[in-house]
């Protein structure tokens, strides 16, 4: 994403003058430090130094809402305070994304004695899957034990030369 991100601002930058690409460099890094982000709604540099830095439209003489404070005690707290902020829309990003991810996802527990298919992966089982016309999957087996919700140990035959136990 910071590559896509990256590119096209370097091409929006350059466009005709391609050999200069270099000098311009440091405009697209300031560029990129200071756009926010989609999830956490700072700019890096602020993440990372609670300020932002200051741009052309910040040298007009007008009063600034936050300073950062002279005591260096407060403003270690102000800037953990703003990394906590950060984590959290993180983790609250993180948690809509993954929701959206699994919204169609149903979760299978299998029991001791269930029958089930396993899928025969390439890189896995190179024996098995030769070609593309080679089955995909093999079984039934018989599940031995539940390692956890995700893994379980199967009744494999010793042919296969692998481990038992799948997710």
């Amino acid at each position: 994403m910071i590559k896509q991100t990256l590119g096209g601002l370097l091409r929006a930058l350059i466009k005709s003058n391609s050999k200069a690409w270099d000098l311009i460099l440091p405009y697209a890094e300031f560029a990129y430090n200071m756009a926010p982000s989609t999830t956490t709604f700072l700019s890096p540099f602020k993440i990372v130094y609670g300020v932002d830095p200051l741009g052309p439209l910040d040298l007009i003489s007008w009063p600034l809402d936050e300073k950062p404070s002279v005591e260096a005690g407060k403003r270690v707290e102000e800037i953990k305070h703003l990394h906590e902020q950060v984590k959290l829309k993180t983790e609250k990003s993180n948690a809509s994304y993954q929701a959206e991810a699994n919204k169609h996802k149903r979760r299978v527990v299998f029991q001791l004695g269930d029958l089930v298919w396993i899928h025969l992966r390439k890189e896995r089982f190179p024996s098995k899957r030769k070609s593309k016309l080679m089955p995909r999957v093999d079984g039934p087996f018989e599940v031995l034990e539940r390692v956890n919700d995700n893994a379980y140990k199967v009744n494999l035959p010793g042919d296969y030369g692998v481990s038992a136990t799948f997710n």
